[in-house]
């Protein structure tokens, strides 16, 4: 979704990100794993995790995991951009 100017909104990442449906886990103990479904049913996965269980945090783990997913949703949405711009020269 590119705008006037040829490039993906940050508005429209983070609006992706606000209104999708996120599930966290934690696995054995001292990982979270974050699954955030996209509009269109495409799901983007991450994880982290800590060393000692005693210091897990499932919201660190979860802040660390939605800072990658931001991550992967641009690149993304720079490749839908991208073709949407090849198309158009």
């Amino acid at each position: 979704m590119l705008n006037e100017k040829n490039f993906v909104p940050v508005e429209h990442v983070r609006d992706l990100i606000a209104n999708a449906p996120i599930e966290v886990f934690t696995v054995f103990g001292n990982c979270t794993v974050v699954v955030l479904q996209l509009p269109n049913g495409f799901t983007v996965v991450e994880s982290s995790g800590c060393i000692d269980p005693a210091n897990y945090s499932e919201e660190i783990g979860k802040e660390i995991c939605l800072k990658r997913i931001e991550d992967k949703i641009w690149m993304l949405e720079g490749y839908v951009g991208a073709n949407e711009f090849a198309a158009k020269h």
